[in-house]
């Protein structure tokens, strides 16, 4: 469909991992797990643009471990905001891709099926975000003591990639920044435009504690 450019963001704290070191540098068998996710989207398409926005305190620390590892998939390093929202908005102004897509740093599970189905159903689309079925039970908060049963079969699990035609993000990310934006669709959405699913793969888990990173282990040895 055209040329891809891919965000990857890397700004996350280690809070419910109880790490002082950022989430996303993390190692797996001692590789951080930002690196794993860079090398699924390279290796999905070599010719993709990829853009890792990372904070101005961390980028020193991201050069060493780009060293010390050999990396050598190429890649931008841009200085991430206060907000998603600042620091995705900083990256788009270098990307050049038809598509872009933008990806959370450490789910470095994705699958390229899940990839190739968010851009294929751009074709018809203006975005495209890969979710999955709840399969727990669901409960709504009613009030500060109690709890109602809900639907689970009326919601959805949203996952990242979450892929735009390249005019569409940019017209999104023209909006204020607001505190109730939680990810690039719901900007999307807030401009005007619908949002299209697919299937995600449930491995595709975004790791925020050890358990999360437990389970990466298991896909990564």
């Amino acid at each position: 469909m055209g040329t891809l450019s891919v965000i990857i963001t890397a700004g996350g704290i280690g809070k419910r991992m109880n790490s002082s070191l950022p989430k996303q540098f993390i190692r797996i068998f001692d590789k951080p797990i930002l690196m794993y996710t860079i090398e699924k989207f390279y290796h999905f398409d070599p010719k993709s643009q990829i853009l890792v926005t990372i904070p101005e305190d961390w980028k020193s620390y991201w050069e060493e471990l780009v060293i010390e590892q050999d990396f050598r998939i190429p890649h931008r390093v841009v200085t991430g905001g206060d907000e998603r929202y600042h620091s995705i908005k900083n990256a788009i102004h270098y990307c050049y891709g038809d598509i872009i897509a933008v990806h959370d740093g450490v789910r470095p599970l994705v699958t390229d099926e899940t990839i190739q189905k968010c851009i294929a159903k751009l074709r018809k689309s203006d975005a495209v975000v890969p979710v999955i079925s709840v399969v727990e039970s669901l409960r709504k908060r009613e009030s500060k003591s109690g709890t109602v049963a809900v639907d689970r079969s009326e919601y959805l699990i949203v996952q990242t990639p979450q892929c735009f035609k390249r005019d569409v993000l940019e017209k999104a990310y023209a909006l204020d920044y607001h505190s109730k934006i939680t990810d690039d669709a719901g900007l999307v959405e807030e401009a005007g435009y619908s949002i299209s699913t697919v299937e995600g793969n449930p491995e595709n888990v975004k790791i925020t504690t050890q358990a999360d990173l437990k389970y990466a282990e298991l896909f990564l040895r």
